[in-house]
């Protein structure tokens, strides 16, 4: 069994569980409760905050922050917030934060072969599935569901309780404050607007051929010439027939406008 390394300089609590080949660099700081699994590696001066859930072989680089406080206004010391749940593979780069659950009960959750590049914060009760990239400085408020291949590029600002569907991207400086329909790209701020398919995203999706001209015919049907996106949207799921990555682009458009935002998970907001 791969034996754990633990800096002289670093700060690990007692009651923290770390699995084989965990690497703790210097000036490191593990507060009490977390766990931390195999192969994971902290570089220097990371903070891992009180009760976070770690898996297997990821890979935290300098002034990352991890598990602290959710940034809300006026709570005092004694505010019991909620849980931080990180899976495996993921790369944490440089200044990242990511906060947990606002509430005792909630949850923030990122899930595997994640890249977190350098600045970017997930902010409280985030969702985050796998194979997401967040490129430098991308910002999440709270309650937002990224799907699974998502690419953000610089920039990139979320607004809370949005919902950005899978093997989507976003161009540098976007913010969107509307959910986005998997497989497209977005674009621009305040609104956003959708400019076209991620083919790229659509490759790495591994859809094949039919797949990927049954997105294309969506995307121009509802995305092109005249008429209301919604009623273009409820047309096209009525003729039916559709392979599912088609029919998950109309589901969302169509789950999104039941909320006067166009954000899906503001329906369930307490």
């Amino acid at each position: 069994m791969s034996e754990v390394i633990i800096h002289p300089t670093a700060v690990v609590e007692k009651d923290v569980e770390l699995g084989a080949g965990v690497v703790i660099g210097p000036n490191c700081y593990v507060a009490s409760g977390v766990k931390i699994g195999d192969g994971t590696k902290l570089a220097a001066n990371v903070i891992i905050e009180k009760g976070a859930v770690i898996g297997k072989n990821n890979r935290f680089y300098p002034q990352s922050v991890v598990g602290c406080c959710p940034q809300i206004y006026g709570k005092g010391d004694d505010y019991k917030y909620g849980q931080l749940v990180i899976g495996d593979g993921n790369i944490i780069r440089e200044q990242a934060t990511i906060h947990p659950g606002m509430h005792a009960d909630g949850l923030t959750s990122i899930g595997n072969r994640n890249f977190i590049m350098v600045g970017v914060h997930v902010g409280h009760d985030c969702i985050l599935a796998d194979d997401i990239i967040m490129s430098n400085y991308s910002q999440l408020s709270g309650h937002c569901k990224v799907e699974q291949g998502v690419w953000f590029s610089g920039m990139v600002t979320v607004h809370q309780f949005c919902t950005i569907g899978k093997w989507s991207y976003a161009t540098g400086l976007t913010g969107i404050n509307h959910d986005v329909p998997p497989y497209l790209i977005a674009n621009g701020h305040y609104p956003c607007v959708v400019r076209a398919v991620n083919k790229r995203g659509m490759d790495r999706a591994g859809l094949t051929d039919d797949e990927k001209a049954a997105v294309m015919d969506v995307f121009k049907s509802i995305y092109r010439g005249e008429g209301a996106m919604l009623s273009k949207a409820k047309q096209v799921s009525e003729k039916g027939g559709l392979l599912k990555p088609a029919q998950d682009l109309v589901d969302t458009i169509l789950r999104s406008n039941q909320h006067r935002y166009g954000r899906y998970l503001e329906s369930f907001r307490k």
